[in-house]
């Protein structure tokens, strides 16, 4: 549906672009969760809001859907190997909520 179309190799290019952002230290607010944790919190987030907005979604669809994004974590999970347990820091929290986004943008578009 979407990890093998253009789309996604452009996502993951714009993550390889800003990879610098998980390899230097930043401000940590108390209690943030791990880089691994937000990444699923948050495309967990996106995906159900997108499930509810494409009511219409066959079950087969849906378990497609679940599929593809298990696959988009777990390549963000070997990307990010190295820091995926350490705590998020502000500037990284920003950016996996805007991917995070942007991985309900693509499901939005393939179903258009």
């Amino acid at each position: 549906m979407v990890i093998d179309k253009q789309g996604y190799d452009e996502l993951i290019m714009y993550l390889t672009e800003h990879l610098s952002l998980f390899e230097k230290s930043g401000e940590v607010r108390p209690g943030a969760p791990t880089v691994m944790a937000l990444i699923e919190d948050d495309i967990a987030e996106q995906i159900i809001n997108f499930c509810m907005q494409h009511e219409d979604l066959s079950v087969d669809d849906r378990s497609v859907i679940m599929r593809e994004v298990d696959g988009i974590v777990y390549d963000l999970q070997e990307v990010l190997s190295g820091v995926v347990n350490q705590p998020v820091t502000i500037e990284q929290h920003a950016f996996i909520d805007e991917f995070a986004g942007l991985v309900k943008n693509l499901f939005d578009s393939a179903v258009s």
